[in-house]
């Protein structure tokens, strides 16, 4: 049976997929804010990189976008995506590494699940069970 490319062994990423990860994803924030890449709509587009994630084998990465204000997300993700050749090509001149990896882009919804856990917790019942637990905790 063959493994997924990024199946989770329980460890967690390698060092090497960290460093590398870490390197892709300052590049690529550098390559599209100084608007290397030849889209007028990829380039009038503001885009966080948040984070990416590089396979074990760091033939393939996975970058965790979002556009400014979370405005156009789904445009900025078809000219990210239109662009992934020339944004790999652009990647790979300004790092040292034997081979680029094939860049694979998803909208980072990190704000987004940490907006709903902040109203989970405003919530007065989940309030009130936070209340009794720390109670609990005091009497212990």
């Amino acid at each position: 049976m063959a493994k997924k490319k990024f199946q989770n062994t329980g460890s967690g990423p390698s060092q090497r997929q960290l460093r590398v990860g870490e390197l892709i994803r300052r590049r690529l924030s550098e390559v599209l804010a100084q608007g290397e890449i030849h889209d007028p709509e990829l380039n009038r587009i503001s885009i966080t990189v948040a984070e990416v994630r590089a396979s074990p084998d760091l033939k393939n990465a996975i970058a965790f976008v979002m556009p400014l204000g979370g405005l156009n997300a789904p445009e900025a993700l078809e000219a990210l995506n239109r662009n992934r050749g020339e944004l790999r090509h652009a990647l790979s001149k300004g790092m040292s590494l034997k081979h680029t990896p094939q860049l694979r882009f998803i909208l980072d919804d990190t704000f987004d699940r940490m907006d709903e856990t902040r109203r989970l917790f405003s919530q007065e019942d989940v309030q009130r069970d936070i209340a009794a637990t720390n109670e609990d905790d005091d009497e212990t």
